[in-house]
């Protein structure tokens, strides 16, 4: 083999390798500069989209795998460079698909749009929400996740996003885009990747004091400035009510799917079914209702109601019997110490303890959404588990 031909060689196994931020092959992303080989010496260049590219040195090591792997070569000298601005405005036009701006996830999307929304605080919307994203993923869907919950984010740190000095990376910035971090497969966006922590490093992150237009700007800079690429499903986790973001949401995504969260308790259901009913007034479709923390089955076979029983059934019932559509309670999923302490530790526990009860209930939904149908017909299918 001349020379010539193991370097189109090389080309071809550097250009595969895929850039962990844009998911997308060094080759499709013009990435990939000079490549000679002289005897068994791969020379390769590469251009990196940004300065100080968080992923540099993943991106470095696994070229270098890559142009390795040929037979014939015994040896890689790698130059790593920068892309000229010209060649990143080029890149962003390009990833955008010619629209400036423009977002991505309206009526005419392919992209299924989930919100989860609750009608108050602290039913556990959150944790569904975060393990839905990871279930999906781990099912081989191109999941994004939007924490919409400005004030009250928690997204980051259930999804292992927070460094034990409490940072959280932000997103890259190529221009006028921002390259979501991923995480367990999701592709993740929050408010808390923007904000500062404190003087010491015990100071929690800063609060969100924002009232109506900055918070429809951030949710709308969310969904148009951020680069997903090409996703099966974006979920996003709604603040709980029906406030400003609700609002927003529903004026931004009139063609989003609803999952209502609440707990079994009155206190909780009774509020949940307004949550339902404003995104019904924006255009949106309840497709269905999650009861979280329900009973849980003790060591010796006996059961704890803790939350009471009955909230996530009533819910349903009550948005079936206000719209054209049934509204089926799609999971029970029960009281689980297991999910608190994976949440808590920052890995979703239907990835790490898939045969709890309660990541089995979550999974049995994510697999519902898996196996309906992408795109705009499956929107006007019914969504029931299995």
């Amino acid at each position: 083999m001349t020379d010539g031909t193991l370097a189109d060689t090389v080309r071809a196994a550097v250009g595969a390798v895929s850039d962990p931020e844009l998911r997308r092959p060094l080759s499709d992303l013009d990435m990939v500069r000079d490549i000679t080989v002289d005897g068994a010496v791969a020379h390769v260049a590469i251009a990196l989209t940004i300065v100080g590219c968080p992923a540099a040195d993943r991106i470095a090591a696994e070229v270098t795998a890559a142009a390795a792997s040929v037979p014939g070569i015994d040896d890689v000298a790698l130059e790593v460079g920068v892309m000229t601005p010209e060649e990143r405005h080029a890149l962003t036009d390009r990833l955008r698909g010619g629209r400036t701006r423009e977002m991505p996830f309206g009526p005419g999307s392919l992209t299924r749009v989930i919100a989860v929304t609750s009608g108050k605080g602290g039913v556990g919307k959150s944790t569904v929400t975060a393990n839905l994203a990871a279930a999906l993923a781990a099912r081989g869907l191109a999941v994004g996740l939007i924490d919409a919950d400005v004030h009250g984010f928690s997204i980051p740190g259930q999804l292992g996003l927070v460094a034990p000095d409490g940072s959280v990376p932000q997103p890259t910035r190529v221009d006028d885009l921002m390259l979501p971090p991923v995480a367990h497969g999701v592709k993740v966006i929050s408010i808390g990747m923007f904000l500062r922590r404190g003087d010491g490093d015990a100071s929690p992150l800063g609060a969100v004091a924002w009232r109506g237009p900055m918070l429809h700007r951030t949710v709308q800079q969310f969904l148009t400035d951020v680069y997903f690429g090409d996703l099966d499903v974006l979920l996003l986790d709604m603040p709980p009510g029906t406030g400003d973001v609700a609002i927003s949401v529903g004026q931004l995504l009139p063609n989003a799917e609803v999952l209502v969260v609440t707990t079994p308790q009155t206190a909780a259901s009774d509020v949940a079914v307004r949550s339902g009913l404003v995104a019904r007034q924006t255009g949106q479709k309840v497709i269905g209702v999650i009861e979280n923390m329900a009973a849980m089955t003790m060591p010796d076979g006996t059961t704890l109601d803790l939350f009471g029983a009955g909230g996530g059934a009533a819910v349903a019932a009550a948005l079936s019997g206000s719209g054209d559509d049934d509204v089926p309670l799609l999971a029970s999923v029960p009281l689980s110490p297991v999910l608190r302490a994976d949440a808590d530790a920052g890995i979703p526990g239907v990835l790490a303890h898939p045969g709890d009860p309660a990541a089995r209930a979550i999974s049995q939904v994510a697999e519902a959404l898996a196996r309906a149908p992408r795109g705009l017909a499956g929107r006007s299918l019914p969504f029931r588990p299995r």
